[in-house]
């Protein structure tokens, strides 16, 4: 893990995020006293597509109109 300062780390910071793209560790001091480090983020967790469809199917299984349709809630919200 490299070093620098905290004026080095604003003058630099687009070499700086490159390097840490890199998956590189960088701690960012300030009169010699570690204060932040540039670290990789976390990879995006991509949810399933089928999690994502089932979730609608799931809502409605708790959910329910009390005999009302769809239809006629509709219409009386037209009124």
């Amino acid at each position: 893990m490299d070093t620098v300062g905290a004026y080095e780390a604003k003058t630099h910071l687009s070499d700086l995020l490159e390097r840490v793209a890199k998956v590189e560790k960088i701690t960012i001091t300030k009169h010699g006293v570690p204060v932040a480090t540039l670290q990789p983020a976390d990879p995006v967790k991509k949810t399933p597509v089928r999690e994502i469809i089932g979730q609608p199917k799931r809502f409605r299984s708790g959910h329910r109109l009390r005999g009302l349709s769809i239809r006629t809630l509709i219409e009386e919200d037209r009124h």
